[in-house]
């Protein structure tokens, strides 16, 4: 009987393990599926509805053939399951296949076109065959001596030839610009008092200036001065507290009382890192000033988040392996570079999802 048992065991085992197996395999469908929504404008149809739309008025909004009306359900049906919408009963049913209508959820409202803080340019470009390339060639990579996958694939460096493709530069823009406003909300909402008392600050690589817009705005007695590459800044021109700056971050930082990198450290390895560190403090203790550098990042939980959240935090660590010669870091990595470049103490406030704001003082 024991015997019987562990064989059963084993098997289930297998079992278990084959479906593991294939959802690995099989997640990029999730990723490829959306993109067909997305680029059928589902969400913003959906949306327009103003409530439940039944599977029949989807399919004759969306033009559907006839013929391929079962498989527009199948596709609402997986993307239902994965929560990217929502059944809901219908008010008035209009026969037996009709008595539920799909619905936005939290996620699927962050893919409508004029969304605030939409997704769908950072989905497109993830799956923009330039930036599936890299992955690709991972095996390769690993073999060889060149900085990253995509300049194994591609022949460059990312920054040396993704910004001069318009197509994947407006995505990356518009995507940046999205989240910035979102995380310009946060700031201002939850953590004014980190800008308190300060008379100038300075957003490096602020792109096209969305934060740093947002905080001129909240606090009209700081001098506001995005800071980035003169092909990102262009002929952009600021008034009032807020202006544009260009320039080098790995050359030198223009000072002020607050230095605020979103997402920048994390494309970097430590070397480089540990450049633009040293530049931000000479920035904030020039002239015998004494600010303080704001870091807006990950800070990978390791153990300590809930798997989804780690999961994320993982691949965007991946992400930038494939891409930039950057990194996601834990607390312990980020305290060394902190350190290194002659910082005396750091504070992690975990306000921002997925990634903290972290205050960094000389």
């Amino acid at each position: 009987m024991g015997t019987q048992n562990e064989g059963h065991e084993a098997t289930t085992r297998v079992l278990e393990a084959q479906t593991h197996g294939w959802n690995h395999v099989l997640s990029l469908i999730n990723s490829l599926s959306l993109k067909s929504a997305i680029e059928l404008n589902i969400p913003d149809i959906i949306h327009k509805h103003g409530k439940p739309m039944p599977l029949s008025l989807l399919a004759s909004s969306l033009q559907i053939h006839p013929s391929k009306a079962p498989n527009l359900r199948r596709l609402m049906r997986f993307l239902t399951h994965t929560g990217f919408f929502s059944l809901q009963k219908l008010p008035e049913t209009s026969g037996p296949l009709e008595e539920d209508g799909y619905v936005l959820t939290d996620t699927s409202t962050l893919f409508l076109k004029d969304h605030p803080f939409t997704l769908t340019p950072f989905l497109l470009s993830m799956l923009d065959p330039l930036m599936m390339k890299p992955w690709d060639h991972f095996p390769t990579w690993l073999q060889n001596d060149d900085p990253t996958p995509f300049e194994t694939a591609n022949g460059k460096a990312f920054y040396d030839y993704a910004w001069h493709v318009p197509k994947l530069f407006n995505y990356f823009r518009d995507y940046m610009a999205g989240d910035s406003q979102l995380v310009s909300k946060v700031l201002v909402e939850q953590c004014r008092d980190v800008f308190k008392g300060c008379g100038s600050l300075v957003d490096v690589g602020g792109n096209t200036g969305t934060m740093t817009k947002a905080l001129a705005e909240a606090f009209p007695e700081m001098e506001c001065t995005v800071f980035d590459s003169p092909y990102v800044i262009g002929d952009m021109k600021g008034c009032g507290n807020l202006r544009f700056v260009k320039g080098d971050m790995f050359q030198a930082i223009p000072p002020a009382d607050v230095i605020l990198m979103k997402w920048i450290l994390c494309d970097w390895d430590d070397e480089r890192c540990l450049k633009i560190l040293k530049n931000c403090k000479e920035a904030v203790t020039s002239k015998g000033k004494r600010g303080k550098l704001v870091i807006i990042n990950e800070v990978v939980e390791d153990e300590k988040g809930d798997y989804e959240s780690v999961e994320t935090q993982l691949q965007f660590d991946l992400l930038l392996m494939a891409v930039l010669p950057g990194k996601e870091r834990n607390e312990k990595e980020w305290a060394q570079l902190i350190s290194s470049a002659g910082f005396s103490t750091y504070k992690i406030i975990p306000v921002l999802g997925l990634r903290s704001l972290v205050e960094v003082y000389p």
